[in-house]
């Protein structure tokens, strides 16, 4: 008896198997087309019945289809011969199951990117043979669907003991509103103001990230893959950005050199043209970059994301609205971070009002609040003169999912903006602005809150113009 003709024996003889292995089995995966033909009649019966057939159902089922005699007389003679041995392992079976799919798409994958490049696809191209191949490699049997409160609390348990992977970051306080870092599968904006420091704190992070071992992948849609570069050979290298273009070439190889010998981490930056490149093209780059340069990334810069394309909606001759627009793309960044299980880094734009406001909030977000109801974590980059002067960004935390965002609210870093870098600053330079708990307001209300709790309001008006 053939694997093909166990599989279907068993699909409408063992309802737990048919439970476990219906959903995952194409028609595809089976050659001759009586099998192929019993498979979508077995899947219909349970769609509409929510049991398997018996075997006088599925003969009945087969005589109100238009087929050819001879098809359908194999057909009745494939139902009669449906026997199982009452001793086969099911778990043994369904593990030989799960392999004869993951076989079967793997082969089926093969003839398509031949077919693909033989030119007789109508709607793939070359570039889709990566895509194609993954998705293939990708089968398997997931049978989890949903999480029993009462059964599965040991795995709940589990959970809540469970360190997840973080990303961290080199800051202290950055540290500290994170638990440690950002987490994989989410998506993590940066709001500020034109020229405050986005792609600065970007490249930063980048240049952290590496540093750690991390494998980087930043992205770029604003300024070339050279410029972004240059930024962080300014930052690994210790070295003023205007000097660059002094070091001579033994002086930046041996400087080279010396970053590679201390760092297994690993940075590629793609420049994409502005607002030509969407979560589609991300995803075929990361795995081309898997194929070719055997690179998985560890973590994602999208510089930024407001300059993105959408892959499912255009915002061509007015038709859509800024709104719906960016929360499009925004949705599909986050889809594609918990694809491809890695956190993703991007910015966005204050609005006109928002870049001369010295205590930024989550509704100076420029062109959509469905960003910020999109991402997990959102800080904002303030600046002022006098900040400025003291080579000082204030950073204040608008959404968090990591952490209670009522805690260290807001907190300075350094800057130096000659070697693209940010530090943490002495512990005296947070006095008066990092909050150790509840930030509540500066109405009525929020006065009388504190001192019915006597708890002292911290003014942060004198240090802003």
């Amino acid at each position: 008896m053939t694997i093909e003709t166990n599989i279907l024996s068993q699909l409408i003889n063992s309802e737990s198997y048919a439970r476990k292995v219906l959903p995952f089995l194409k028609e595809e995966y089976f050659q001759t087309v009586t099998d192929r033909l019993l498979v979508t009649k077995i899947k219909q019966y349970m769609d509409k019945y929510n049991v398997p057939p018996s075997k006088e159902a599925l003969i009945i089922e087969l005589d109100h289809e238009e087929l050819r005699e001879v098809d359908y007389n194999e057909s009745v003679s494939q139902v009669e011969r449906m026997t199982v041995d009452e001793d086969t392992n099911e778990q043994w079976l369904i593990d030989k199951t799960e392999q004869f799919c993951q076989e079967k798409a793997v082969y089926n994958a093969i003839m398509e990117s031949i077919h693909i490049i033989d030119g007789k696809s109508k709607d793939k191209t070359k570039t889709a043979i990566p895509q194609v191949l993954s998705e293939a490699l990708a089968v398997s049997f997931d049978n989890h669907i949903g999480h029993d409160f009462i059964e599965d609390y040991q795995q709940r348990f589990d959970f809540y003991h469970h360190k997840e992977e973080r990303v961290p970051f080199d800051l202290e306080y950055m540290n500290k509103i994170t638990k440690g870092g950002i987490p994989r599968k989410s998506l993590n904006i940066i709001l500020a103001g034109t020229g405050v420091g986005k792609s600065l704190a970007m490249c930063h992070f980048a240049a952290s990230n590496m540093m750690q071992g991390k494998n980087v992948l930043y992205i770029t849609m604003e300024m070339a893959e050279e410029k972004i570069a240059e930024r962080i050979d300014a930052n690994l290298l210790n070295v003023r950005v205007d000097d660059l273009v002094k070091l001579d070439k033994s002086m930046y190889d041996k400087k080279i050199a010396d970053l590679r010998a201390r760092t297994p981490g690993r940075l590629i930056i793609k420049e994409y043209p502005t607002a030509s490149a969407h979560s589609g093209h991300f995803r075929h780059l990361i795995n081309e970059l898997k194929i070719k340069r055997n690179f998985i990334p560890d973590i994602i810069y999208i510089d930024y994301l407001n300059i993105c394309a959408s892959s499912r909606t255009k915002a061509v001759g007015g038709t859509i609205n800024s709104y719906t627009f960016v929360k499009a793309i925004a949705e599909e960044l986050r889809g594609l971070a918990v694809e491809k299980n890695v956190p993703i880094v991007s910015a966005t734009q204050t609005t006109r009002s928002g870049f001369s406001n010295s205590d930024v909030g989550l509704e100076d977000t420029s062109e959509s609040f469905g960003l910020p109801a999109t991402a997990d974590f959102m800080f904002a980059i303030i600046n002022s003169d006098e900040m400025e002067q003291l080579n000082q960004l204030m950073v204040k935390q608008l959404k968090n999912r990591y952490n209670d965002p009522t805690l260290y609210k807001r907190f300075v870093i350094g800057v130096d903006r000659a070697k693209m870098r940010l530090y943490d600053v002495e512990q005296n330079a947070q006095q008066d602005i990092v909050d150790d708990g509840p930030v509540m307001d500066n109405t009525a209300v929020g006065k009388g809150l504190n001192q019915a709790f006597g708890k002292p309001k911290k003014d942060f008006s004198d240090l802003w113009v």
